[in-house]
């Protein structure tokens, strides 16, 4: 159990002159306003705010700081005011304690809706004091280590998204060892059959993989003593969320995984990492396209090391880092090593220029209202697998990897993407889709006159080119929907012997406008030439006789017939139309139970897709319509799942019997087996739910020789 003294020696330990009165001002507060309060494990509340504090004094953060990490609840879980804090404490604790505390109280729709705009005011404040997301992160980390103590939904949903979110902004900030803890603890609670079995096989090999270790390490050692270099050498093995990752990328076994073990070389100068990787590669045949310098080209978040992979002893593959002291630090700690914040000081103007990418993620974030669209976009941002490329005067850039010359051309400025017309690579012509290469030297050609196309949105990769493309193509689309949408308003009215235009400068439109929930008269022609309303909705408070359900259903009859085919199905509704023609998206096959979003499609009716679809994603916004799940339906819903495994006698039989004890109906079915003897097979089976889904691929994944069982689309 944490104790306040326990904090207040470490602060000491790195900062000895450090005024320790804000802390310990900042724990009589909060115990006294979290009095009474316990968690669900039962003990204090006031444990938490307290190991969150303990967790940053780990980092060696400033006192602020720290003082923020015990107040970081008080405003959300107490009858604490902002007045409060901001007298006792200072604006500068204020501000940190307002960016952590989550909206809790906000008027959402969904409980989708809320988390986007948690994380949406969350980036915003980390833009503003980059501390903020240092203690959302401690707080994270102290709740992840608790978890057991929800019930198994809500540690899944929390699970989840510390894996999609918080993990890769503790990478992005280079806080590996936060990045490590979390993502084994999210494993282990979003996949606790795979992250068992993986504990099991590692456990079974650990003798001989320690011994292993300790030759390597020995010979490693003799070998920079003999050059004459000081040097510590550590040996480790991979946690168990990135053998799991790999095995998931490459459909390998948990046999066929040969790096399990990773080695540390600590130096004392570059020049010495330089050279003791020469040495390895003496000692042992390096494998070419592993190696990575990151000592000359560092990671955004100032992680420098030198990467290589080597056949080792026995002939298994070895991965060995090296580093300076200096550079080790900084791959612990991130942003926290080059902290430079002291009492009245901001921190370092060109640490922050290392971490512009906050403010261009809140940036790239802003047009995007939608929820789910957020939330999807976020995660792509956040995870920047990336290539570095130069512009003609060598300035270097960085891009996620399969970026092209247009994500290039935003990433300078918005004006010479809109003007895209081709590029330069090397000096050579490329075609737009052209996947840029680290190293690359990229020239863009503009022409004056020239616009987006909407066939870049099938290409580019980054959010900046996605939105902006977007935001034109919008502006285009919403000046053809409003001469549409007047077209048939005035149509509409006509039948009803109305005047459109004469209508549309009185009070009762202005009214219309504002039931309807549009700003405008215009937004709300062009949500009528989108299709997102229909003319009906605008005329029925100017008809003269109050329409009843049996009139009402008539003429919404009328304006579906086109796209009334055959019998809608019962299993999803759209919000404002009733017996409208549904398809469902083939390319993400939705079931109840996942997120959807609907899309109108002109004389097709309403298209479902899943929230988190890439074509959805890529559709345009204005044609988007609120669809929800019917509670009555009792359809099944076809899904197309994916198995990988080891061959043997029996397996597809074995694989049909487990899907049919569930009451799924298997609908087609492919089988091809690898030269590895790993057979890959695809079912397409009839399920009622994700639930029902989710069981499924649970005891699919029990069967025999069965490596994975995974939604497809």
């Amino acid at each position: 159990m944490i104790r306040i003294n326990d904090i207040l020696d470490k602060i000491t330990g790195y900062h000895s002159d450090a005024d320790l009165d804000i802390v310990e001002r900042a724990y009589v507060y909060s115990a006294r306003v979290h009095a009474g309060q316990v968690r669900l494990s039962g003990e204090p509340y006031l444990m938490h705010p307290l190991e969150v504090a303990n967790i940053l004094a780990d980092m060696r953060l400033d006192v602020v700081s720290v003082a923020a990490g015990i107040l970081h609840d008080v405003l959300e879980d107490t009858r604490a005011e902002p007045e409060d804090l901001r007298k006792l404490f200072g604006p500068e604790v204020l501000n940190i304690v307002s960016g952590v505390t989550k909206l809790s109280n906000m008027p959402t729709s969904s409980t989708q809706e809320r988390q986007a705009e948690n994380i949406r005011k969350m980036f915003l404040a980390m833009a503003d004091d980059i501390r903020v997301i240092l203690i959302k992160l401690a707080d994270r980390l102290h709740n992840m280590r608790t978890l057991r103590f929800h019930s198994p939904e809500r540690r899944r949903a929390i699970a989840q998204e510390t894996l999609d979110i918080y993990v890769s902004i503790a990478a992005r900030l280079g806080i590996y060892w936060i990045k490590t803890e979390l993502e084994e603890n999210a494993f282990k609670y979003i996949n606790p059959e795979e992250y068992a079995r993986i504990e099991n096989l590692v456990a079974k090999s650990r003798a001989e993989r320690e011994q292993y270790i300790g030759t390597v390490r020995d010979t490693l050692r003799k070998t920079m003593q003999a050059a004459g270099l000081k040097a510590e050498v550590l040996g480790r093995s991979k946690n168990y969320f990135s053998i799991h990752s790999k095995m998931q990328a490459q459909s390998l076994t948990f046999e066929q995984i040969y790096d399990l073990i990773a080695f540390r070389i600590i130096l004392d100068t570059v020049s010495q990492c330089y050279e003791a990787l020469g040495l390895i590669h003496s000692l042992w045949k390096p494998i070419d396209h592993k190696f990575k310098d990151y000592i000359g080209r560092p990671k955004p978040n100032m992680y420098q090391s030198l990467h290589t992979t080597v056949i080792g002893p026995v002939g298994e593959r070895i991965e060995i880092q090296i580093r300076t002291w200096e550079m080790d630090r900084v791959a612990k700690s991130g942003i926290a090593a080059h902290w430079s914040y002291k009492e009245g000081h901001r921190i370092d103007e060109n640490i922050s220029k290392k971490f512009a990418w906050i403010q261009d993620l809140v940036d790239n974030q802003e047009s995007f209202r939608d929820p789910g669209e957020f939330l999807e976009n976020v995660r792509i941002d956040l995870f920047p697998d990336e290539v570095y490329v130069f512009t003609p005067k060598g300035d270097i850039r960085a891009l996620p990897k399969g970026a092209t010359p247009v994500d290039f051309a935003y990433l300078i400025h918005t004006e010479v993407g809109q003007k895209c017309v081709g590029a330069k690579v090397n000096g050579q012509m490329v075609s737009l889709p052209y996947e840029l290469r680290t190293g690359d030297i990229v020239e863009i050609v503009t022409a004056k006159n020239h616009t987006p196309s909407k066939d870049w949105l099938k290409f580019v990769k980054t959010i900046k080119a996605r939105s902006k493309i977007r935001q034109w193509i919008k502006a285009q689309e919403k000046d053809r929907s409003i001469s549409l949408g007047r077209e048939m308003l005035e149509k509409a009215f006509r039948k009803e012997k109305l005047n459109f235009i004469t209508l549309s400068k009185t009070d009762p439109m202005n009214a219309v406008v504002e039931s309807l929930g549009v700003k405008t008269l215009d937004d709300l022609v062009a949500n009528v030439g989108y299709g997102k309303l229909t003319p009906l909705q605008v005329l029925r408070p100017f008809m003269a006789k109050p329409q009843t359900e049996e009139n009402r259903a008539s003429l919404l009859e009328k304006l579906i017939s086109r796209v009334r085919k055959k019998k809608p199905r019962a299993g999803v509704l759209v919000k404002g139309v009733e017996d409208i023609l549904i398809k469902f998206g083939k390319c993400c096959q939705p079931v109840p139970g996942d997120a959807i979003i609907g899309y109108i499609t002109q004389g097709y009716g309403v298209t479902v897709h899943r929230a988190s679809c890439v074509n959805a994603l890529r559709a345009s916004p204005e044609r988007q319509i609120e669809v929800e799940w019917s509670t009555e339906s009792a359809e099944r819903y076809p899904v197309k799942i994916q198995i990988l495994s080891l061959d043997r006698v029996g397996l597809l039989a074995d694989v049909a019997s487990s899907i049919s004890k569930f009451g799924a109906n298997i609908l087609n079915a492919s089988s091809e087996t690898k030269e590895t003897q790993m057979v890959e097979s695809f079912f397409t089976i009839s399920v009622g739910d994700k639930e029902h889904l989710e069981k499924i691929l649970s005891a699919v994944k029990k069967v025999k020789h069965v490596q994975d069982a995974r939604r497809v689309g």
